[in-house]
């Protein structure tokens, strides 16, 4: 397995295991509160990464496939990330904390089959991320991609806790204070 994939599996596992403690402490009502400068709830987060590993995970199969390294709809066009994500979501807004693990965990474990086929020279290939609502679309190498993706749970576990502050502890404010998770706060919600 590729030296850079191996890491990142290792950071991303580790970060799971924290999210899911992290979920797993909060009350129903903490879950319910909206997050400010978002249109989700603490819950939607919970949600959003239960099923954004499908088509990442897709991605990752295509780059080693050697196909074209971004997301695409079903159709071959851009794939709108933001309209994609809103939709899982809402349609998962009524379960449980425990249900929306579940999924996660599901998705997690195909997505890892395709992380872990990755070659050295398939983290060197350019990737394409066809933007987002607040960033334009981008290419650069999937290895540095994977870099700063595998700290997807704590970024937004960071966009969970602008609802609920008292949720902050030590130790998970030492988990957010990762240079990368703060550099991509200031760039996703500046103040």
């Amino acid at each position: 397995m590729s030296t850079t994939v191996s890491e990142v599996i290792a950071e991303l596992d580790a970060h799971r295991v924290r999210f899911e403690q992290f979920c797993r402490s909060l009350s129903e009502e903490q879950l319910n509160r909206d997050v400010p400068q978002s249109t989700w709830k603490v819950r939607d987060f919970i949600a959003h990464l239960a099923t954004i590993d499908g088509p990442v995970g897709e991605m990752f199969r295509t780059v080693h496939a050697g196909q074209d390294p971004g997301i695409r709809d079903s159709d071959g066009g851009r794939f709108d990330v933001d309209n994609w994500n809103d939709r899982r979501v809402l349609e998962r807004r009524e379960r449980t904390v425990e249900e929306l693990l579940a999924e996660a965990a599901t998705s997690r474990a195909e997505l890892r089959q395709h992380l872990a086929a990755l070659t050295d020279e398939d983290c060197a290939r350019t990737m394409k991320f066809g933007g987002d609502s607040r960033r334009p679309p981008a290419e650069f190498p999937l290895g540095q991609y994977l870099r700063g993706w595998c700290k997807h749970d704590p970024m937004h576990a960071v966009d969970m806790s602008r609802a609920i502050p008292e949720a902050i502890t030590p130790e998970v404010a030492e988990w957010f204070a990762d240079p990368v998770v703060q550099g991509y706060q200031r760039q996703m919600n500046p103040s």
